[in-house]
């Protein structure tokens, strides 16, 4: 059943759009539990006296004088016939509705509801409450009812505006096509107008606010609501509300709208942080239900608004806004839900270099380790994802590398290499690979450890988490292409490792593929002989031949399979191997490439090839 106010569609759950934890704001705030119905009686709008006009028991009576005044509009008579509807459909909203449509009387309702008919708020009330069955939409629609209850939406009748709010929600309940319709026709620009001008009036408030939560579920909708000052008075009625159940059904509109970037910087510049720093201020040290949830609500919007690069850039404030020193002093907090959200932030603080530099150079690391340290042992998973996010960004700058390296960030990753679960794996994967770029003794470090590596093979076969596969094989040749070291490679082959670097070559990811062809060359160039009976199990050589006679494949990988098979001639048993697939007649077509890289490459291949035949 749809709810008796505007329901412009179905709820729809919202997960953060940003590298870090998956946590969903609109999860929270979506949940149906926290839905409120907001329910009206279906009753006349006043008594009509019963000298001028008896209310027939007869419902069909009543229906066949309806379509009469309907036509000649004898207003008392009108007016008479609409409340014993009304009353009809509070007594059996469903089988009234039945014989509403049954009747044809529907069409006649839009010639009642013009700006100058005196009935049009009883006619839009009855319209709501036959529309909250199903059945009786699509009729409403048909009967071309959507365009006059707009454009009643123009009045400045109070009850006009509720009764024509609730027609059009529950018409277009549920209805994609309905609700894009509403947004072409104007409806956003109008319905902020009316909550700025009837803020007062709590019923056309509350009406507002729920056909603003389901209408931001279309992304038609953003470009129109950031048009209009919907941030501005979002805000100023967030600060004058004192309940939770009000504050929420607020959160329910703001967060689908902070997805929009533009929004967001709106909703930043209105002073939405404040207000939500305030709310988390006051909530931090409760233990009531409502205010644990109101706290992480606050604290999870909060984090929604660093996700645009404008709001977050403006909140940072070369860091030393108040926003981002607050923010900074959730991480050593005893609550999870800020410690969560504090992490989460400096996450997105640090989008870019300059960012990440300030942050690492005011001891922002030391924080984040000690987070993490007070989670390795059954700690919050949610807070473990959050502080890798964070330090895995922030070793993105070349100068924050041997800072971090420095300060023992490795040791502090390294510490839940026992994790199973897959999200704090893929973010734990990703923060060692930042760190070990260009860092050959860290590389090298990391490659000779034992138990890194073999978890690292064992993750490469986590085949129901793509996330997690895909980073392990990178780490594995990460460790070979910047160590370049022979020691890491005999650990990896010793691990098993090199039949996932060989399935790598053949990933749908060009930049995947590459990275594996060149810690390959690199293992033939180094040890050759030690990986030598691993190569020949993967079916290197063959693999190789198909991505040279594919044309689909990228300049860098032609390049770089020839000098791979450069390399492996070296070897005798992958020598014949490649002598016996006949190597020369793919390479030789390559050295009329339109790439000079690939066409030169291939005059060398070509000659060696033929001189080792």
């Amino acid at each position: 059943m749809p709810c008796d106010f505007p329901s412009l569609g179905h709820k729809r759950q919202c997960c953060f759009r940003s590298d870090c934890w998956n946590t969903s704001l609109l999860g929270a705030l979506r949940n149906p539990s926290t839905w409120r119905l907001l329910c009206q009686e279906a009753k006349p709008c006043r008594k009509v006296p019963s000298l001028r006009y008896q209310i027939s028991d007869n419902l069909s009576d009543t229906l066949k004088k309806l379509k009469i005044t309907a036509v000649d509009k004898t207003e008392d008579s009108l007016e008479g016939c609409l409340d014993c509807l009304l009353q009809a459909l509070a007594q059996n909203n469903t089988e009234t509705s039945e014989k509403i449509q049954a009747s044809g009387i529907l069409q006649l309702f839009a010639s009642l509801l013009t700006p100058q008919s005196s009935c049009k708020a009883k006619v839009a009330n009855i319209i709501a409450e036959v529309a909250k069955n199903e059945f009786m939409r699509i009729p409403c629609v048909d009967a071309g009812l959507i365009s006059p209850l707009v454009q009643l939406l123009n009045s400045k009748d109070q009850e006009v505006l509720l009764q024509t709010g609730r027609a059009l929600g529950n018409i277009c309940y549920d209805s994609h096509s309905l609700q894009a319709q509403l947004i072409n026709m104007g409806v956003i620009p109008t319905l902020v107008k009316l909550l700025g001008i009837h803020c007062q009036n709590a019923a056309l408030t509350e009406m507002c606010l729920v056909a603003f939560g389901n209408l931001a579920e279309l992304e038609s909708s953003k470009e129109q609501f950031a048009s209009t000052n919907i941030a501005e008075e979002l805000v100023k009625l967030f600060k004058k509300q004192i309940e939770h159940d009000k504050r929420e059904m607020i959160f329910e509109v703001l967060a689908p709208l902070a997805e929009n970037d533009a929004i967001k910087l709106q909703l930043v510049e209105a002073g939405l942080v404040e207000c939500l720093l305030e709310i988390v201020q006051q909530k931090v040290d409760s233990d009531k239900e409502d205010d644990i949830t109101e706290l992480k609500t606050g604290s999870d919007l909060m984090v929604l608004l660093l996700l645009g690069d404008e709001s977050m850039q403006k909140l940072f404030e070369g860091g030393k806004g108040s926003v981002f020193q607050r923010v900074l002093s959730w991480i050593p907090s005893n609550n999870h839900q800020l410690q969560l959200a504090g992490a989460l932030a400096i996450a997105n603080f640090a989008r870019n270099d300059g960012n990440c530099i300030h942050m690492v150079d005011n001891g922002i690391v030391e924080k984040l380790m000690d987070l993490l340290d007070r989670h390795v042992e059954d700690g919050n998973v949610t807070v473990q994802h959050a502080a890798l996010s964070a330090l895995r960004n922030l070793a993105i700058p070349v100068i924050n590398k041997a800072k971090m390296l420095s300060a023992g960030v490795t040791e502090a990753v390294l510490k839940f290499l026992k994790s199973e679960m897959p999200p704090v794996q893929f973010k734990l994967l990703g923060t060692l690979r930042m760190l070990i770029d260009a860092q050959a003794e860290a590389a090298e470090q990391l490659g000779k450890n034992v138990k890194l590596v073999e978890r690292l093979v064992e993750w490469c076969e986590a085949k129901d988490h793509a996330g997690v596969m895909g980073e392990s094989n990178r780490l594995l040749s990460a460790l070979i292409r910047h160590s370049k070291s022979k020691d890491v490679i005999k650990t990896i082959v010793q691990s098993g490792g090199i039949k996932h670097l060989v399935t790598m070559a053949t990933s749908e990811h060009v930049i995947m593929q590459n990275e594996a062809l060149v810690a390959l060359a690199l293992i033939a160039a180094l040890e050759l002989g030690t990986a030598e009976k691993d190569l020949e199990s993967a079916k290197l050589v063959q693999i190789l031949h198909r991505l040279l006679a594919d044309e689909r494949s990228a300049p860098e990988i032609k390049y770089n399979s020839m000098v791979l098979i450069c390399a492996l001639m070296g070897s005798e048993s992958l020598h014949k191997e490649v002598q016996d697939l006949a190597f020369l007649d793919v390479v030789s077509k390559l050295r009329s490439h339109e790439n000079k890289s690939v066409a030169q490459q291939a005059s060398l291949t070509e000659q060696r090839l033929t001189v080792e035949s």
